[in-house]
């Protein structure tokens, strides 16, 4: 009877095996292979030349296991729609990647009782740590005090001195917006805004400032109103029928600057040979789309989301976490509505 070839797999060396050979603990095995947790660099060499010898392939949920993390971080987003949150996300996810985290995203739609129902849903799933994300640059109040995990907050930033945030330097953003203006000739600025919230507060004390240095003032009462379109349009027809003179506008958002666009060109009035327009946010629907397209500030929300990643994962590393809110700055992207006549 012919010999039948055995076809079963081979035997699958254990990490116990590779720490008797190399005279550790299990545990330490795990921190030299994974790279996460001090380990001396010779007891890391022998750990690798053990398993280099064993040729032991490495079960990357066991070593996580064994170090006590589980390689996953909780999102809690309360941006519906996601405008300002995805490029958030696209950078953290990005970050994460490079460490292999994988992300569990949650709609806390500003809820809190939704918040602290995915807070313990996430603690359940025994995940390293929290990324919290907002719809704007504004506080919040903490998720939840004296958690075992390490959580930060990226856009919305938290008001608990306490926790970490990452948000966009608006402040600065206002203040080069005005500066662009004042660079191309303009000197008579008007402010058109949505409601009084924290980032209409920061980008109109911002915008007052530059034109303080330089010897100026607005050039109308700021006008508030709501984040839209439909309010730029409304405030570029109340610039106009105010009589006052002026030359160039610092708008809240994309979606202002587009409505104040509009109704200037309705009425005849040129952008940019008359008056220069400049948003907020650099978001790529609303500034190709208009006519002529509009200058912004880019919130740089791609690297905040990076930036958030980093500070999360040296936390989970045990590299401690730096207490209140780090600002990522931010740059103006000059086109056609600022051009100078």
């Amino acid at each position: 009877m012919p010999k039948t070839s055995d076809t079963s797999p081979p035997r699958r060396v254990t990490a116990a095996e590779v720490a008797e050979r190399a005279g550790v603990s299990i545990s330490t095995v795990s921190k030299a292979l994974s790279g996460r947790g001090a380990v001396r660099y010779e007891t890391r060499q022998r750990v690798l030349e053990a398993a280099r010898d064993l040729n032991y392939q490495s079960n990357e949920v066991a070593v996580s296991l064994l170090a006590g993390k589980t390689n996953t971080v909780g999102v809690i987003t309360s941006d519906r729609l996601g405008r300002l949150t995805s490029p958030v996300l696209l950078g953290a996810t990005e970050t994460l990647a490079e460490h292999e985290i994988a992300l569990l995203l949650c709609d806390g739609r500003g809820d809190r009782i939704r918040e602290q129902y995915f807070v313990d849903s996430f603690l359940r799933r025994r995940v390293d740590g929290i990324l919290v994300t907002g719809s704007g640059i504004f506080g919040r109040d903490t998720i939840r005090v004296d958690l075992p995990i390490p959580v930060v907050y990226a856009m919305a930033w938290s008001k608990d001195s306490r926790d970490a945030s990452v948000v966009p330097d608006d402040g600065a953003g206002a203040r080069s917006a005005a500066e662009h203006l004042l660079a191309t000739g303009r000197t008579k600025i008007a402010f058109v805004s949505g409601r009084r919230d924290d980032a209409t507060t920061i980008r109109l004390a911002n915008t007052r400032e530059v034109l303080t240095s330089s010897g100026l003032r607005l050039a109308h009462e700021p006008l508030i109103g709501q984040w839209s379109e439909g309010w730029g349009r409304q405030a570029g027809l109340q610039l106009l029928k105010s009589g006052v003179d002026f030359d160039g506008v610092v708008c809240g958002n994309d979606q202002i600057a587009r409505g104040v666009v509009e109704s200037l060109r309705e009425n005849g009035v040129a952008v940019p040979q008359a008056v220069g327009v400049i948003g907020f946010d650099n978001w790529d629907v609303m500034v190709e789309a208009s006519r002529p397209p509009l200058s912004s500030v880019d919130l740089s929300l791609h690297e905040v989301g990076q930036a958030a990643a980093r500070t999360l994962v040296e936390a989970i590393g045990g590299d401690g976490m730096q207490p209140g809110v780090r600002r990522v700055a931010c740059h103006v992207v000059p086109r056609e509505s600022t051009s100078t006549a």
